[in-house]
């Protein structure tokens, strides 16, 4: 894909490479999505154990260091109690046990160094990882509203108690759906577009099949799930005060824990995969329309290339357009016109792939009419 796959000196592995052994297509054609997920979870997969180093573990480990400073008692029982439910707001943090108080701040020193990590590791998405991380944390404070409320939450629901979870959830979906998403996407439009433009438009195809985002963009659906659980679980967990005499699973966030690490995991990888795939290529992931808004690209005044005989540079009849596909006239004087080699829709003859040209009466394919741009 681009600089960042070649791990050393080895080849760059490219996703369009990796091979099934086993095919769900084979017994029904109705399967092949899964074939396409198993695809680029091997790929993925390769990609992390290859380009995964001592940063990106340790920007995991300090994820996780900060989840448990943060919601696990460490043998003072502060949260497992249940507390002092008789105080709230700045009197009960003057109350809280000095080691209490220790493990807040290391926990939130942990996910400070956290953040700062992923800024330092992962650059180009700086910007997205601000969007997610206001996401996040708008979750959870819907989550802490709605039970601060009604600490029963779900008992006895009505439309009242899910008002903040909607509302905060419109929120999540905007930033990350058609911000994040939005960008990410229309970056690697730009990037092939730009960086992979071929004459041959069956390369092109295996570059797009190479930058295909289904997996990180089901990686993302998957992580916004998890938010919401960790957030409901870490809130239900804290909500009933005092603890009631029946053991129940929230007695002690287990779900918040295994939910929370995962986030961070998928996190990371969020945030990883765009960096991987594009690169030093671009300075930052933006939209098509920031990138209009800010003068990078007008796609208004992208023209089409008349092709140029490499010899006399005198112009030919083929055509490059703007998303680079190569268009010639039928040979045969029909009106018809196509890919290069392809069936003619007027007369059904094969297009021409060689022109001869009319001024120096050379014979040269129709990729050599047009200017290559470097491979990426």
């Amino acid at each position: 894909m681009t600089d960042e796959t070649e791990i050393g000196n080895q080849e760059p592995i490219r996703l369009s490479e990796i091979t099934l052994n086993y095919k769900f297509s084979e017994y029904n054609e109705r399967l092949d999505f899964l074939d396409k997920i198993v695809q680029e979870s091997k790929f993925h997969l390769k990609m992390i154990l290859k380009g995964w180093g001592a940063f990106e573990f340790s920007i995991f480990g300090v994820g996780v260091i900060a989840i448990l400073l943060g919601a696990w008692d460490l043998g003072i029982g502060e949260l497992k109690s249940g507390g002092d439910y008789n105080r709230v707001g700045t009197e009960g943090m003057l109350f809280l046990e000095d080691l209490t108080l220790i493990l807040t701040l290391l926990s939130i020193i942990a996910w400070i160094g956290f953040v700062i990590q992923l800024f330092i590791r992962f650059p180009i998405m700086r910007e997205n990882l601000v969007y997610m991380i206001i996401g996040m944390i708008a979750i959870q404070i819907g989550y802490i509203y709605t039970y601060a409320s009604n600490p029963s939450f779900p008992e006895n629901l009505n439309i009242g108690m899910l008002a903040p979870i909607i509302l905060v959830n419109l929120i999540f979906a905007f930033l990350v759906i058609f911000v994040v998403h939005k960008a990410v996407s229309e970056t690697r439009d730009v990037h092939v577009i730009e960086r992979h433009a071929h004459p041959d438009p069956r390369v092109v195809e295996i570059a797009w099949k190479d930058h295909s985002l289904k997996l990180w963009s089901a990686g993302l659906g998957i992580w916004m799930l998890l938010v919401n659980l960790f957030s409901w679980s870490s809130s239900k967990s804290i909500a009933l005060r005092p603890l009631s005499a029946d053991a129940t699973v929230f007695d002690f966030p287990w779900l918040y824990l295994i939910c929370s690490i995962l986030s961070i995991f998928l996190l990371i990888h969020i945030i990883w995969y765009p960096q991987f795939m594009l690169g030093a290529a671009e300075d930052r992931i933006q939209s098509v329309r920031a990138r209009e808004v800010s003068g990078e690209i007008n796609y208004n005044n992208v023209k089409d290339i008349q092709g140029i005989c490499p010899i006399c540079k005198e112009e030919t009849p083929a055509i490059q357009k703007s998303n680079g596909k190569i268009t010639v006239p039928c040979a045969y004087n029909c009106g018809g016109v196509g890919v290069p080699g392809s069936v003619c829709n007027e007369c059904e003859m094969t297009l021409p792939t060689r022109f001869n040209c009319t001024n120096c009466n050379s014979n040269t394919t129709i990729s050599s009419h047009f200017s290559r741009q470097d491979a990426w």
